[in-house]
């Protein structure tokens, strides 16, 4: 699904909308990118949602990529602090998984970060209900008072690669800017600037998304104003 996209890129030819916004995953998105080079569709009009936005989505385009945009709210590319720790404190080591194949790329990146925020979770866990093995509801309870603020995210080597976010019970959130990153040819570049939603149109469609699904599936929801911190 996803590859046989010449159908849609023949109207794009015919309409040419101002923008293609891109909801794509995996290798839909390096065949949009290379339908619109067939096609002629400038790329610098092309925006992808978060997912669209990594280097497999671009390299297999080669040349016709550049000028292609997508959003990113976690971890872009480029290497910072933490990944000077990872090289000294892991492969220098030998201790690493795996090569340094995709080392400092967004996928990478993403996966540090999200890594970084488990370990944070379960750290602020404990420092609550002790250093021990955890139970699930323990671990949640870390995942849902997630404070990790600029003074945090630069002590952890993450300055560059992230927004400060703060999580409770009613917001697993915990932010929602987001920037810009265009692919150059070679490289993302970030674009400066935050982007927020417009939060006032997109929580009353999320409530009621969980109304209906918690309705559906009989789900008894929680109480978080019962729920002590």
């Amino acid at each position: 699904p996803g590859v046989e996209q010449k159908a849609t890129w023949l109207q794009i030819r015919q309409q040419r909308p101002d923008y293609v916004f891109l909801w794509g995953w995996g290798v839909m998105n390096s065949t949009s990118i290379k339908e619109a080079v067939a096609t002629g569709y400038p790329r610098e009009k092309m925006y992808g949602v978060w997912w669209s936005g990594a280097e497999p989505d671009v390299t297999p385009a080669g040349d016709g990529a550049k000028g292609y945009n997508a959003l990113t709210f976690l971890a872009p590319a480029g290497q910072g602090a933490v990944h000077k720790d990872i090289l000294t404190h892991v492969h220098a080591k030998g201790d690493a998984a795996g090569n340094k194949e995709g080392f400092g790329e967004v996928l990478y990146n993403r996966g540090m970060t999200a890594a970084m925020m488990s370990v944070e979770a379960v750290k602020k866990a404990q420092s609550r209900f002790g250093r021990k093995p955890l139970k699930g509801e323990e671990v949640r309870w870390g995942l849902e008072n997630l404070a990790i603020d600029a003074a945090a995210i630069k002590r952890l080597g993450f300055e560059g690669f992230m927004s400060p976010i703060s999580t409770s019970c009613v917001d697993h959130e915990g932010g929602s800017a987001a920037q810009i990153h265009t692919w150059d040819g070679s490289k993302w570049v970030v674009e400066p600037g935050l982007l927020q939603p417009d939060m006032s149109i997109i929580k009353p469609m999320i409530r009621a998304s969980a109304e209906k699904y918690a309705a559906e599936k009989k789900i008894t929801k929680r109480d978080c104003a019962k729920e002590s911190n």
